[in-house]
């Protein structure tokens, strides 16, 4: 079975049992933080993958890494290990803040520009690509790329808004080019 139907029936349940619990947003930001842990830490992957370790050994390391989760976090990380399934934990933490998005209705965005953002700016950007998506809410993510030579992009999900001067002079290349 593909990682990632069984990571979608994994964040699923999690999702359904957080909604249950009303604990949404805790479960979310306890999910990013075991993401951001697996996605940097090379050595606890390396760790977890080893076939030689016992499942109650890395069990443990888990335990005493992540102390301060909920228990229904920690016992979704178990039963991952149980299952030897470790390396989807980044899948479902994904499919997870996916769910709990449409439950709020608010989407994430990665806005990339060529200097950082003032709170104001970012304010302004959300605002309005919440009008756009017809969404309650845009969480902004900045990410500065030099590359742009002004303006900004915006990716919401697999769609990207490009309002750099980069994307304007490519259109109008393309335009140029059509109207040979």
């Amino acid at each position: 079975m593909s990682k990632d139907i069984v990571a979608k029936r994994y964040a699923v349940a999690l999702f359904k049992l957080a909604k249950e619990k009303h604990m949404l947003e805790t479960f979310e930001e306890e999910l990013r933080a075991v993401k951001e842990v697996f996605l940097t830490s090379k050595e606890l992957s390396t760790f977890l993958t080893q076939p030689n370790i016992s499942a109650e050994k890395k069990k443990e390391v888990i335990r005493q890494a992540f102390s301060s989760l909920s228990s229904y976090v920690l016992n979704t990380l178990f039963l991952l290990i149980d299952k030897h399934r470790e390396d989807i934990i980044a899948n479902i933490a994904d499919v997870y803040f996916t769910l709990a998005n449409e439950e709020r209705n608010v989407a994430d965005a990665i806005v990339y520009s060529v200097r950082p953002l003032t709170e104001d700016e970012q304010v302004g950007i959300a605002e309005v690509f919440a009008k756009k998506i017809e969404k309650d809410a845009v969480r902004i993510k900045n990410i500065v790329d030099t590359d742009l030579l002004g303006g900004i992009k915006v990716r919401i999900g697999n769609r990207i808004y490009d309002g750099s001067l980069q994307g304007k002079l490519a259109r109008i290349q393309r335009e140029l080019l059509n109207n040979r």
